[in-house]
């Protein structure tokens, strides 16, 4: 299983602040210690570490895993407006966090891996908020922020900024 301490919640409203838009119980916090003790960003972590969990367990089994990553992406379009985009920022983050994490156990191989199943979740992701109609004006932002998929994790550029070069 895939731990919740593997994600310091923080890490990503840091680095990318623009996501917490989305959150109003924390969207006010900028203490990266704040953002670690908060209950409801605690949980939230442990959502998403679950549903990665759920999705790494189940990759025999792909319509499991396209039905648990659609319900996530229909959810996130309709209910919470999150731009897609900040799917591939938090992955790249998570696979960071993994690498630092375990970086004596993480050779090459693994890590292309890792990567691999970070643009599956990305697509199948995308995939939904283009079937439940996600505004094409919208869809432009698929894939505009972030590193290439492929990018080396140790001392990667995964915890930036986004910025005017992330733009297609």
């Amino acid at each position: 299983m895939v731990g919740t301490h593997l994600l310091p919640p923080a890490r990503f409203f840091v680095n990318f602040p623009s996501a917490k838009q989305y959150f109003s119980q924390f969207k006010h916090m900028e203490e990266p210690l704040e953002m670690e003790r908060s209950p409801q960003l605690r949980k939230h972590a442990c959502r998403v570490m679950g549903a990665l969990n759920t999705v790494v367990e189940n990759l025999h089994d792909p319509e499991k895993v396209s039905s648990v990553l659609a319900l996530v992406g229909k959810a996130h379009a309709l209910k919470h407006k999150v731009e897609p985009v900040y799917f591939k920022i938090l992955s790249g983050v998570i696979l960071e966090v993994i690498a630092e994490e375990f970086a004596n156990d993480f050779p090459p191989e693994t890590q292309r891996a890792w990567a691999k199943l970070r643009g599956l979740l990305y697509s199948h992701v995308t995939a939904a908020y283009k079937e439940v109609g996600w505004p094409t004006g919208h869809a432009a932002l698929f894939g505009a922020i972030g590193p290439p998929l492929s990018s080396p994790l140790p001392g990667s550029t995964l915890s930036r900024r986004p910025s005017s070069e992330d733009a297609p």
